[in-house]
C-alpha cells in the first residue's frame, strides 16, 4: 500500500510503499525517521532510533490517525523534547501507515 508523507518546512513530499519496509535500520521500520532518511531528508537522530533521545522530535500536521499508536516509552521520552506540542512524536518510533504531513522543528 502506498503513502504520501510530506516534510514541512522543506516542503517536501515523498511517497512510500509499506511493503519497502524498511528502508534502513533507523528506527521501526517505515518510521517517519526511516522514510526521511531514506530520501535525504535531514532528521537528527543521534540514539540511532532507539527511542532514547528526543532529537528526532516532529510534530504531525496532519494524518495524525494515519501513525502508528504511541507506545508508553515514547510518551515519557517526548517530555523530554524541546517545543513539546499535543501533536509531537518522536520519528523513529512513529510507523507511516496513510498519508501524513510532518513538520521538523527548528532546534
Amino acid at each position: 500500500m502506498k503513502h504520501k508523507v510530506t516534510f514541512l518546512p522543506q516542503n517536501v513530499t515523498v511517497e512510500v510503499d509499506e511493503a519497502e519496509y524498511p528502508y534502513g535500520d533507523h528506527g521501526k521500520p517505515g518510521s517517519i525517521l526511516d522514510i526521511a532518511l531514506e530520501n535525504g531528508i535531514s532528521l537528527e537522530h543521534n540514539c540511532g532510533g532507539n527511542c532514547a533521545c528526543t532529537t528526532c522530535h516532529v510534530v504531525v500536521r496532519s494524518g495524525e490517525g494515519n501513525l502508528s499508536e504511541m507506545q508508553e516509552d515514547e510518551e515519557d521520552k517526548l517530555d523530554q523534547a524541546p517545543g513539546l506540542t499535543p501533536y509531537s512524536r518522536l520519528g523513529c518510533q512513529s510507523v507511516v501507515r496513510g498519508d501524513v504531513t510532518v513538520e521538523i522543528p527548528e532546534i
